[in-house]
């Protein structure tokens, strides 16, 4: 293998990973808390030193103060009082969202009784902040929404059977600034008022330190012409500060469909309560190429303090969810055989602007994270220096993701013979056309924390030690330094030596020592109840010394004892998927891989960035499920396997 310094698989690691991966792979401290950077830092080895010099107890687990497991959740979830979820027929609110969450059954809105595999760890009922409350309200025929037209003609939608229709409309006049005034939720009223509080309290009740964690959110939903620049904002903090605001909203007097506006807001909220806020913007895929700029922003020219204020409050962005896949796109990235997962391009998000193939560099992670050296380069920082997680943006109270699970994005989508034929979006005038079928079953958020609670899940994310899988719970493991070795890939407790000598995904490495070459301790456990895994990969982009942006994927381990060929492309893993019965086998794959990698390509002198992408063997996408249990014969098209992911926060290199 390339650059591979060491590497292991069932047949060398054994038990031994998993038990370490799971329960107690992170070490002793090797500096404390109060030293690790907002972005998580440099290597301290004068600190090391220090400690190591001290006598170490007998027991290698005593006195850690650093996380020992992934907590997994949703970012993104909304319940009837988003206006669009409610029209399209959920009628969960916050309460049982959380409680579905925690691990309870309950009743879907299509009547259908629903319930998780495993429970989640937290979750953020992030609903939108324009018209929050405002469908509860319609559904249950207020006169006061009645008295107006519109209000009365949804109504009568919904009530008929026609509530997907009447979404539609929703989101069309919303996009396109013409919905009327008269039915506007706006801040500082008293309804709008009465769903903010009501939210705040549902998280407040469910909220139960080291159980589960309900964040206090809601969606900033910017869609101007259709164009989506949509961020979830979320709260570290309780009821005391969250209530001393109201949400942003997108319609004026009250809110702004500007991101810069919503920073400021950020920054107010911080200034007056002491609290602290993040944004996670997503669904880049459906800007029509602009959540990502490199040139202007809303009519300005994009300068130093744009791109220092969006690194500031937007440590995440949410790479795949049910809109689709927006890590990579193979028109982007051609030598990537793996780019083409669940793609969404086909416009912006209510269609009605068709996508061209020059809007695509701008909606992508690792594009904005290549054009993100280059503004760096230029302005001295980097606006796209994000972590990576994944959500669902499910609308329907549900954070239901596992393909043999899915609930759907929307009430109309929950399960049922009809979503594998039926038409989500379908604007005659521009020909998009997107089918239910191509709704994902994604993602989950995965965040290292010391503990499960508001506080440190959120410190966390704000130091983007966090990656994104599309579903499965995929243990992943990912350091950069100066000094692994191939012996490192040998320890049975990796994440000591990954501390030790380097940093963990979403930090930084500074210039490089003299005669250095960075080197990468990786290492993944497949999800105990799902498949084995195929691959562990390391993207690398960087600038070449004409400022040009390259990229390369690198297979750094992989299963089954397979070699490279002349092209140095590493064969398929092979697939077991029976789409008759809609099952598969873990004959292929290993349940664990870990390596020590050394970049064969380096240059000090470059910007660089590295992140790791674990690949799951094939399996069946919740269409082949759906086809056995309804009997459903599937469109000529419909994708019915898939290899489900997981992809890290990366670490960035600074020449300087």
């Amino acid at each position: 293998m390339q650059g591979l310094s060491s590497s292991r698989s069932k047949h060398g690691l054994g038990r031994a990973l998993a038990i370490t991966l799971l329960a107690t792979c992170f070490p002793h401290p090797v500096w404390s808390q109060e030293t690790v950077h907002t972005d998580i830092g440099d290597i301290n080895k004068e600190k090391a030193a220090g400690v190591f010099a001290k006598q170490r107890p007998y027991s290698p687990y005593a006195d850690r103060n650093f996380p020992t497991r992934p907590f997994f959740g949703d970012t993104h979830l909304h319940t009837s009082f988003s206006m669009d979820a409610g029209a399209f027929g959920a009628r969960i609110g916050p309460r049982d969202a959380y409680r579905f969450a925690r691990g309870e059954q309950i009743t879907a809105s299509s009547g259908q009784p629903a319930k998780l595999s495993r429970p989640l760890d937290f979750l953020v009922v992030a609903d939108h902040s324009d018209n929050m409350g405002f469908f509860p309200d319609l559904f249950a025929g207020k006169p006061a929404l009645l008295a107006d037209p519109t209000g009365r003609k949804w109504y009568d939608m919904m009530q008929s059977g026609n509530g997907a229709n009447a979404a539609m409309e929703i989101i069309v006049a919303f996009s396109h600034g013409t919905f009327p005034k008269d039915l506007m939720y706006f801040p500082g009223t008293d309804a709008y008022r009465s769903a903010w509080q009501e939210t705040i309290a549902a998280a407040e009740e469910y909220n139960e330190p080291n159980r589960f964690t309900a964040f206090i959110g809601y969606e900033w939903t910017s869609n101007t012409g259709g164009n989506n620049l949509h961020r979830n904002v979320v709260f570290r903090d309780n009821a005391d500060k969250a209530s001393q605001v109201e949400p942003f909203t997108v319609y004026p007097p009250f809110g702004s469909d500007s991101p810069v506006d919503l920073w400021k807001w950020m920054a107010a909220y911080e200034q007056k309560t002491g609290g602290r806020v993040l944004a996670i913007a997503h669904n880049g895929n459906l800007s029509n190429g602009t959540m990502f700029p490199t040139v202007e922003a809303f009519g300005k020219k994009i300068d130093a303090d744009y791109v220092q204020t969006r690194a500031k409050w937007e440590r995440l962005y949410e790479a795949a969810q049910t809109k689709g896949a927006g890590e990579s796109h193979p028109f982007l990235s051609p030598n990537d055989e793996f780019a083409d997962f669940e793609i969404w391009d086909k416009g912006n998000l209510d269609g009605s602007v068709a996508k061209t193939k020059d809007m695509l560099e701008f909606e992508y992670a690792r594009s904005a994270y290549k054009n993100g050296l280059k503004l760096e380069k230029e302005l001295g920082a980097n606006p796209y220096k994000f972590g990576l997680i994944n959500s669902s943006d499910a609308h329907t109270g549900l954070t239901a993701m596992e393909e043999d699970n899915f609930f759907g994005k929307t009430t109309p989508q929950e399960p049922g013979p009809h979503r594998m034929t039926a038409a989500f979006i379908d604007n005659k005038q521009t020909g998009v056309k997107v089918m239910d079928w191509e709704v994902s079953a994604a993602g989950y958020a995965a965040v290292w924390a010391t503990e499960n609670t508001r506080t440190a899940l959120w410190d966390a994310m704000q130091r983007k030690e966090t990656y994104a899988t599309t579903g499965p719970r995929i243990v992943v493991r990912f350091f950069g330094g100066w000094d692994f070795e191939a012996k490192d890939a040998q320890n049975r407790m990796p994440a000591e030596i990954g501390y030790t000598k380097g940093i963990p995904m979403g930090g930084d490495l500074a210039a490089a020592p003299a005669g250095k070459v960075p080197t990468f301790l990786v290492a993944a456990l497949k999800d105990p109840i799902g498949a084995n895994l195929d691959r562990y990969q390391i993207v690398k982009g960087w600038l070449d010394k004409d400022g040009n942006a390259q990229e390369k994927v690198y297979d750094v381990a992989w299963s089954d004892d397979r070699k490279t060929g002349a092209d140095g492309k590493l064969p398929s893993v092979g697939d077991t998927v029976d789409l008759a019965t809609a099952t598969w086998t873990n004959s292929i794959g290993d349940p664990e891989l870990i390596a020590v990698w050394k970049d064969p390509e380096f240059d000090p002198t470059q910007r660089a960035f590295y992140y790791g992408r674990v690949i799951e063997i094939p399996t069946p996408r919740w269409t082949a499920y759906d086809a056995v249990r309804f009997g459903v014969k599937p469109l000529p098209g419909t994708k019915m396997t898939l290899q489900e992911r997981a992809f890290t926060s990366p670490i960035w290199y600074n020449p300087q």
